[in-house]
Formats: C-alpha cells, structure tokens, sequence
C-alpha cells in the first residue's frame, strides 16, 4: 500500500464501517473484543499510525507539551529539561522545547506558537526580563495547563516547583563568615526575578546578624550570564579596598567571575575565595573545584513534570499549588579557613 494506512482502509479491508474501527482503535466498550483484536492485527500489518494532527482538530488537544526556559546557555537548565523529557517520553508525550534567551518579547512569541500548536500543557521559568505576567494568566483562561518552575510570578494561579533560595544563600554566607571573611563581596541578579532577590536579601541578612556593614561598592547587579560575572569581577578587583571573597548569584556567573580572576593572575583561593549557587556539573572540574550550593536539578524537572501530568488529568490541589525543594551547600576547594 503506498502511502499512509487510515481507518477507511482498514474498514475497507475487513467489511466494517471506519467509525467501528475507529471505536475499536480507542479502545470502546461497545465494540467487541474479537472485532477489537481484527482491527488491531490489520493495524499493525499495515503500519497504521493515527494522524495527531486530524485529531488535534477534533480534540483540541495533542499529545505535545510545551517547555520554555530561560536560555539553555545557563547551565542550570540542560538537567532540568533532559529530565522533564524523559518524564514526558513515558507517559507518549512529546515535548517542544523553546528558549525566552532571558526575553519577556521572545517569551511572548514561545508562548503564541505553543498554544497555537494546541499543547496538551505548558512548563515554564519566566524570563529575567518579564515583569508583566499576564500571558500566563491568559493561559488559564484558555484551559492549557501550567505549571512553573524555578521562578516565580506573583499574581500567577498556577503550581510552581522552586528550591528554598534564601536557605541557601545564608548557608553560603555563613560558611565564608565562619572561615573568617569579612570582605564579601555579592554579584547579584536583577532584584524582580524571585530567586536573585531571596538570594540577595539572605546575603543582607547575614551581614546583618553578624553585625558586618554593608558595602554598596561590593554588591554589582547584573543579569544571569557569564559575562555579567566577568565584567563584574573586574570592577571589583579594581577597587581600593577589594573584596576577600565573592558569593555569586549562580555558578554561570561564578564561572565568569573565576575567568577574570584566573586572567589578573590571581589565586582562588589564596587571593579571594568564590563561592556559587546551582552545582553544575563542571564546577568541580574547575582548578580549584568551586564550593557551590546545590539546587536538585533533576527533582525540580520531575516534580514539574509530574505536577503538570497531574494537572492534564484532573484538577490540582489547590492547597499543594508550592513546592519548595531544598539545597544543599557544597564544600570545595575554592575557599580556605583563614588564619
């Protein structure tokens, strides 16, 4: 047979009507399991493959869900998503995966061509530059399931998977202090994005507990990338009185700031100790290994995808709509108890 087998063939072949066999393809209790059997068997020696499409048409549904992250440079991500696919792959779903690349425009366009795909459900981390969250309430109005991770939207009704950020960040800040630095130094993210501001206050409050003033020349914002660590960095080497020790707000930009450091000749962590947030896997490969806290990547893509596989087949909890994973602090070699 050349071509495509569809249900008028396989009805043709075996003198029954296509909505019979279309019922027994489904699964219907009303056709009998000896006519079910026939039309599986011919389906099979014909290589019939149902048309998704005709049947998106028909349901309004597919059985592809949409996936939007921040940018997959951001090497927190990669885990993440491998582990939301292979969730999806099991239970037949595809999924489309698309980039925002930290873009509150590009992410307006991801969500416009998912949903004009039909996806059966979306995963998202809103982008660092989205302020304004109203496509993702529109979503619910368009009865397309959601469910949010490692970020947050206020406003947003939908469940979100996250890691306990603060707790995080003060055992990173606690652990510098109880080396002995006083000189710490934050390469913050940009204050709306939820994890950079818990992140941030943390760093504030340790300071304050510990009774350390805070030095506004010691904490540079910037956004989430490599190059916003290593420019940062060499300011902050420039200064009169330079930090002696760096806490960043992810290990992308530990990373650039590990670069500048190694590029003034300097020594981690005998000239300024660094310390990141997230555990990508090449952080303990650097020379030396970074000391980090880890954020569990794959439980967050899990937890996430599962959530929004429970969401496509019946109504949520409302009172379950957070789920709040914890870290854990990494200890490496880039930082040294002093003297």
């Amino acid at each position: 047979m050349n071509g495509h087998a569809t249900i008028k063939d396989i009805a043709r072949r075996l003198n029954i009507s296509p909505s019979t066999v279309s019922r027994a393809l489904s699964d219907h209790c009303d056709i009998s399991k000896k006519t079910k059997n026939k039309v599986l068997k011919l389906a099979h020696e014909l290589n019939y493959q149902p048309n998704s499409i005709a049947q998106s048409l028909k349901t309004n549904k597919t059985r592809v869900v949409g996936l939007i992250v921040p940018a997959l440079q951001n090497y927190f991500f990669p885990e993440i998503v491998s582990t939301i696919e292979e969730v999806f792959f099991r239970a037949g779903f595809t999924i489309i995966v698309c980039q925002s690349n930290e873009s509150y425009e590009r992410e307006l366009l991801n969500i416009q061509v998912l949903t004009s795909n039909r996806v059966a459900g979306l995963l998202a981390a809103v982008s660092q530059t989205t302020k304004n969250f109203d496509h993702f309430k529109q979503l619910k109005k368009m009865n397309i399931p959601l469910v949010l991770f490692d970020r947050d939207c206020d406003g947003v009704d939908a469940p979100l998977v996250t890691v306990d950020n603060y707790s995080g960040a003060v055992a990173a800040v606690r652990y510098l202090l109880s080396c002995g630095y006083k000189k710490i130094a934050h390469l913050a993210g940009l204050q709306h994005v939820s994890t950079a501001e818990k992140r941030y206050k943390a760093y504030c409050d340790v300071l304050h507990e510990n009774r350390i003033p805070y030095r506004s020349d010691y904490v540079p914002f910037g956004s989430f990338f490599e190059s916003d660590g290593y420019t940062n960095t060499g300011n902050l080497l420039q200064l009169p009185d330079p930090p002696e020790a760096i806490f960043a707000v992810n290990d992308t930009v530990a990373f650039g700031a590990y670069k500048k450091i190694k590029e003034r000749g300097l020594s981690i962590p005998d000239d300024i100790a660094l310390v990141g947030y997230d555990d990508v896997p090449f952080m303990q490969s650097l020379d030396p290994p970074i000391t980090t806290v880890r954020q569990p990547m794959a439980e967050i893509g899990r937890q996430a995808a599962n959530l929004l596989l429970e969401q496509m087949g019946c109504p949520y909890d409302q009172e379950n709509m957070k789920t709040v994973l914890q870290p854990e602090l990494i200890v490496r070699d880039s930082v040294v108890v002093l003297p």
